[in-house]
């Protein structure tokens, strides 16, 4: 989880340094909009966690042993 927040931080970063070619391909909103920068994170944020959360939820129900033998 905390490799996506990191993630989620440096690509909201090089988004800000990449306005000008964003300014070109985003139509009807602006550049340094913060709903857009705000949303798109909250969903990469949350699909982070449901992600890590079924995964670990997954691996909490399997039998050490048996996943040692799989190996």
């Amino acid at each position: 989880m905390a490799l996506a927040l990191w993630g989620t931080l440096f690509g909201a970063a090089a988004a800000l340094g990449l306005t000008q070619l964003m300014a070109s391909l985003l139509f009807g909103t602006k550049a340094h909009d913060p709903l857009t920068f705000i949303s798109v994170a909250a969903v990469l944020t949350l699909t982070a966690v449901s992600t890590c959360a079924l995964a670990a939820r997954r691996a909490a129900g399997m039998d050490p042993m048996q996943a040692l033998r799989c190996e």
